[in-house]
């Protein structure tokens, strides 16, 4: 079986090279500079405001080099607002049709801009072939010699790639069998064993069985561990350590709190001032993903999960205008504690200014949140014993000064001592 897979693998290595090499052949070698603007176009985050085929915050790139001479992408690129200022009537004219002007990227040398330019007729290539490859009556007539010779040497490649399979599949059935008569050889060896220990293994079990102690004390270890794994599985009733459900929508924490170290309170507002963190309205996502659309990972199209966001709140990327038809996001709730336990999550995070990963790990590092820590009294109690409590704050404050009045002999009542918070009774 490893000889099959090593020709099987040598086959795909054979197959994968024939066909970049037909690639390469079929390709220019303005490639090189279509994969330099494709990069210069991203990390200058280009592709935030601009796409082809599409209007976003800019104009539509498509047709650009049709639109306008090269000489004019260069000036404008450098220095847009100075090319307004001069009373350029192109240039005029898109401050007319567009209120944000686009930032000035001297940075871009003209071979730079020249990529770009490579990259964006790349691009709209690409989506013309992507048209073209839509069944449509005639679409075939007026292929080329090129195209014609490509399809012919694919269609050789599959023939051959077949014609192996086909070769390679009655190899592997021939040692399948092989294998098969081994297997029912070794199967009655080892049932012939088996018979002649049988006498041996009938009387290791009498001799067990006389042994009265032996088997008093292995009936009292069984007993013994069937104990402690009933204690273990009763402790653990409720516990949901590691507990992570199926979301609606795949929110990565990794990315968000991690890659891009966004704050936990900017989504979990609550945090710093109630009982329950919050979990944050669609609005609050589209703060972002109103621009954000996720489509450098998906040639260009908007990612599947943002695209959940935009049905929720009905967003119209191309329009750019939410509708009527909304609908809430149903999260499946992960860390749920007793109806008769209380936790407040601001007198934790302010006053004590406890870290959110004491409490949900390494939240930052998490693509699906999970459980992290058990949420049992005997683990909150070891936090309460081990925390050093901050008197450096208000509470504390307001404190010191009723122990004040009580040393005075003065009246202390219990609004001095935060009996008017509303937690007190309401919760």
């Amino acid at each position: 079986m490893r000889n099959i897979s090593s020709v099987l693998g040598r086959l795909a290595k054979s197959i994968s090279i024939s066909l970049v090499l037909l690639f390469a052949v079929t390709t220019t070698t303005q490639a090189q500079d279509a994969a330099n603007g494709a990069a210069l176009f991203k990390s200058n985050a280009c592709n935030s405001c601009h796409a082809v085929g599409k209007k976003l915050t800019g104009p539509d790139l498509a047709g650009l080099s049709e639109r306008r001479e090269e000489g004019w992408i260069v000036k404008w690129i450098h220095n847009p607002q100075g090319m307004i200022d001069s009373g350029d009537p192109q240039a005029v004219e898109l401050k007319s049709q567009f209120a944000t002007t686009m930032a000035p990227y001297a940075n871009l040398s003209e071979g730079d801009i020249k990529d770009i330019i490579a990259y964006l007729q790349a691009e709209e290539v690409k989506q013309a072939e992507k048209k073209a490859a839509a069944p449509a009556g005639g679409a075939g007539s007026g292929s080329s010699d090129a195209n014609n010779l490509m399809i012919i040497g694919l269609i050789a490649l599959v023939v051959v790639a077949v014609a192996v399979i086909f070769a390679l599949n009655r190899v592997t059935k021939t040692l399948e069998r092989v294998i098969e008569n081994n297997k029912a050889a070794i199967d009655e060896a080892q049932a012939k064993n088996d018979e002649e220990g049988e006498s041996g293994s009938v009387k290791f079990a009498k001799a067990f069985l006389k042994n009265k102690k032996l088997v008093f004390f292995v009936v009292l270890m069984f007993v013994g561990l069937l104990g402690v794994a009933g204690w273990k599985t009763m402790w653990n009733v409720g516990v949901h350590e590691g507990y992570k459900p199926v979301q609606p929508i795949k929110f990565s924490h990794q990315i968000h709190a991690g890659v891009n170290q966004i704050e936990c309170q900017y989504c979990h507002g609550g945090a710093f001032k109630s009982k329950n963190a919050s979990i944050p309205s669609a609005n609050v996502c589209m703060n972002c993903h109103n621009t954000i659309t996720g489509s450098d990972h998906y040639d260009g199209e908007i990612s599947p999960e943002i695209a959940k966001l935009y049905r929720a709140v009905d967003w119209d990327p191309e329009a750019r205008t939410y509708g009527t038809n909304t609908r809430p996001i149903e999260w499946v709730r992960i860390h749920n504690l007793p109806d008769f336990a209380y936790f407040n999550h601001s007198q934790h995070v302010v006053v004590a200014g406890v870290e959110c990963q004491t409490c949900h790990g390494p939240i930052q590092d998490m693509e699906e949140v999970y459980q992290y820590s058990p949420l049992t009294m005997k683990w909150c109690i070891d936090c309460h014993r081990e925390t050093s409590v901050n008197t450096d704050n208000a509470y504390y404050d307001q404190l010191i000064e009723a122990h004040d009045k009580l040393k005075k002999g003065e009246k202390m009542t219990a609004a001095m001592i935060g009996g008017l918070e509303c937690g007190k009774c309401h919760y």
